[in-house]
Order: structure tokens, then C-alpha cells, then sequence
């Protein structure tokens, strides 16, 4: 008898809108709030729900995304009655078989999945900002006796047009899915989370892979092939916060709502038990805040050293603020260093990036730059 549930995490995509951050590394890998990976996620959102068969599916620049995940240790996946994988695209005799789309990634992975044969699959996005646990999700999907359950969060109307948008009756039944439309008829859009019942999926993605017309996506051609099928969807609703960090300002707008000062729907300080976030400890020295440097409304990691002025900041571990140097609603990730003197407003400046002495970036503050080596990275 197989298992109840198993986790498909998509990490593959390119990320090509976080410049510089995504051009050596997997945009999953990239980090966030001083001391997480995006990637700590979804994984410990699966940790936290009792989900204890997790792939992640990577692809793009992986190296540094697949050691870090690793054997799924950090988040506790790595016991006697769990597993964490790390797929990679099949090598075959023409060579390696890149990932066509969402589907055909889950769907070269049939074979894991046959292995573990679950009752159901939650496919999940490697790339999004929220702190749950899936439970209630599969509650619904199950008391709906669905073949499919997407998870959905209410957009602003004016933004649904950026989003795979659903319609559903009084019960929650999708009754209508439409990719990016023009003219959105709903503001429920979809997160790219979904609950299948392992043989309807397995058939679908057979069938698709069939299809030469086909993109191979789960919105554009799994979920409208279900509903011409007239398989029963319905809808979850998603309360909490969730953030897809796919541009710049973006990923500096999600740091900052992590501040005290910022959303008060984030919920890192003040989740308790099951939906704690886990990370590597990356055993760095404590913080340390000079004699003369101040620190305002900002979070500020292990091995911080900060001996000038940061206001509104996330600062990472190794980064050093040097004497007289100022950083105001900044990014400072990993290894970063602001030499003396130096000014750097509304910014993420990347990891091991240099601002040099006396230095100053984007006082105009029309926009959130991205800072390597200094320099504004276009």
C-alpha cells in the first residue's frame, strides 16, 4: 500500500527578473529576511504538515540549490519514515531532457511517484513567501470528494490580469480558469498550488505528453483539460500572507514586511509550534552593534557587524557596516559590506557586493536597485 501524500516542489524556473541574484544561482536559492533561503519555504510548510515525501525539482543553475537541500535534514526530512529527493531532468540517449513546462516536470518523475504510489499529490511553487501548513487544504479536497483542489488568493481586480484567475459556484466548484485574461471576471487567483488524486494526475500528464501542441503547463493545459473532462475542481481559499518575490522591488518589499513597522499580517514572529520556518545554521558570531553604531526598526542576523548607521533594514550574516556608513530601507544579504563614509538608500545590495568609501547609491530613491559590486545592476 502506498503512502497518503507526496510533495512535488517546481524549482527549476530561471528567475531571469532578480538580475543579477538568479544569473549563478536558482531564484529558490536567493536569500531572504537576513537568515532563510525561499526555498525554506515550501519545505518546512511540508515538514510542518506532516508531509514527509518531498521532491524538489530543480533545474536552472541548481548546483548550489541542490546541496543545499541536500537529504532534507534542515527541515527534518531526513528520518527513518520520510524522504527528501532532488530530480533533476532525465538524462537519455540524445542527451538531457530539459523540463518543457510544470507538467512535463512532474511528469518525468512519474516513475518516483509510481514508487511512493500516494493517494494524493500537492504540487507547490519553490519560489513563494508564506508560512502554513496544508492540512486544511486537504480536509477540503477530501470532504469535497475533488479530483483537484487549487489553492486561490484574493487579488486586487485591477492586478487579476497578471494571474490565473478562477470562477466558482456557491459550493467552491471551479466553474471557469483563465490564464492572464484581459478582461478578469473574478479576483480569485491561483497560487500555483495543487491537490490531485494521484491516478486522475497520473492520466492527465500521460495524455499531455502526447499532445505536440501542448506548453505543457498546469494552467494553460492540465487544469482546462480536467474541466473539458468534467473532473469536479474546487477552490481553496488562502487567508494568510503569500508573496511571489519575482522582481526586485518585489523581494525588497517582502523583506520589509517583515519589519515591525511593516505588514502586520507577516507572521515569522509570532508563529508558534507547526509552522515554524527552518533553516541552515550557518554557526556564524554573534551580531555586533559598535560603540558609536545604531541600529532602527531593522533585522539583523548572526555575524552582522554594524559600526555605522542601518534604518529600516534586513541585514544578513557577514555583513559589515563600516564607521560613518549609512544604510535606509536597504537589503544587505549575505556578506555584504558598506565601507566608510558610504550612503546606500532603497536597495538590495547582493551578496559580497562592495560599496565603496564615501560612496553614495540611488539618493534619488525613485526606485528599488539591486547593488553588486557597488553599482547599480541593470
Amino acid at each position: 500500500m502506498g503512502i497518503k501524500i507526496a510533495a512535488m516542489i517546481l524549482a527549476g524556473g530561471k528567475g531571469t527578473r532578480l538580475k543579477a541574484l538568479t544569473r549563478k544561482t536558482a531564484k529558490p536559492a536567493v536569500g531572504y529576511g537576513g537568515k532563510y533561503r525561499i526555498i525554506d519555504f515550501p519545505l518546512s510548510n511540508c515538514a510542518n504538515s506532516g508531509i514527509n515525501h518531498v521532491a524538489v525539482l530543480t533545474q536552472y543553475e541548481s548546483s548550489d540549490l541542490n546541496t543545499y537541500v541536500g537529504n532534507g535534514k534542515n527541515w527534518g526530512l531526513n528520518g527513518v519514515n520520510s524522504l527528501t529527493a532532488v530530480l533533476t531532468p532525465k538524462e537519455t540517449e540524445e542527451g538531457s531532457n530539459w523540463y518543457r513546462g510544470t507538467a512535463d516536470a512532474i511528469y518525468q518523475n512519474l516513475d518516483w511517484l509510481d514508487n511512493l504510489d500516494p493517494e494524493y499529490v500537492l504540487i507547490l511553487s519553490g519560489d513563494h513567501i508564506y508560512a502554513t501548513t496544508y492540512d486544511g487544504m486537504l480536509s477540503r479536497h477530501r470532504e469535497a470528494n475533488a479530483e483537484c483542489t487549487i489553492s486561490v488568493y484574493q487579488v486586487p481586480l485591477e492586478e487579476a490580469s497578471r494571474f490565473g484567475i478562477l470562477e466558482t459556484d456557491e459550493d467552491g466548484v471551479i466553474t471557469a480558469f483563465k490564464e492572464k485574461p484581459k478582461v478578469p471576471k473574478s479576483n480569485l487567483a491561483s497560487m500555483g498550488i495543487y491537490i490531485f488524486n494521484y491516478k486522475t494526475l497520473r492520466a492527465a500528464l500521460i495524455e499531455d505528453a502526447k499532445d505536440e501542441q501542448s506548453d505543457h503547463d498546469f494552467g494553460k493545459n492540465i487544469i482546462p483539460m480536467l474541466m473539458a473532462k468534467g473532473k469536479k475542481l474546487v477552490a481553496y481559499t488562502y487567508k494568510g500572507y503569500w508573496k511571489d518575490v519575482g522582481t526586485i522591488p518585489s523581494l525588497h518589499e517582502a523583506n520589509m514586511d517583515l519589519l515591525m513597522s511593516g505588514d502586520p499580517n507577516v507572521n515569522l514572529f509570532t508563529i508558534q509550534g507547526k509552522n515554524k520556518i527552518y533553516t541552515e545554521d550557518n554557526h556564524a558570531t554573534p551580531q555586533y552593534i559598535g560603540p558609536i553604531g545604531t541600529a532602527k526598526d531593522s533585522l539583523i542576523n548572526q555575524g552582522a557587524i554594524i559600526r555605522g548607521e542601518v534604518d529600516h533594514c534586513v541585514i544578513s550574516s557577514d555583513v559589515y557596516v563600516d564607521d560613518g556608513a549609512k544604510a535606509i530601507n536597504c537589503v544587505l544579504m549575505n556578506g555584504a559590506h558598506i565601507k566608510k563614509g558610504a550612503r546606500v538608500f532603497d536597495a538590495i545590495v547582493g551578496p559580497d557586493a562592495v560599496v565603496e568609501e564615501s560612496e553614495v547609491i540611488n539618493a534619488d530613491r525613485k526606485e528599488i536597485i539591486l547593488v553588486t559590486n557597488g553599482r547599480n545592476d541593470k
